[in-house]
């Protein structure tokens, strides 16, 4: 199964965290998702304020618990991603 669904737009970036393929896009209405698996798991609607925030927390390993964060700056595209609130990718879309 590819890290990047198929209906993510063309401003997405697909990672790969403890062997399970996340992807985090922007719709052309400016919603933010989190995919995981090819699943929707978080989204949030275009808004003012800045940064829209999603967040899932997944069981990835026996009883390992992951808070996956993301961050998206829409003035600026940028994308902050953490991990148990430690920085894993900062990228622009």
């Amino acid at each position: 199964m590819s890290a990047v669904p198929s209906d993510a737009s063309a401003r997405s970036f697909a990672f790969e965290h403890r062997g399970r393929p996340f992807c985090l896009d922007v719709s052309d209405a400016g919603t933010l998702r989190l995919w995981l698996d090819g699943l929707i798991r978080k989204e949030r609607p275009a808004q003012d304020a800045e940064p829209q925030y999603v967040w899932t927390n997944v069981e990835l390993q026996w009883e390992e618990h992951h808070y996956i964060e993301a961050r998206f700056w829409a003035s600026s595209g940028r994308l902050a991603v953490t991990v148990n609130r430690k920085p894993l990718h900062d990228v622009t879309l």
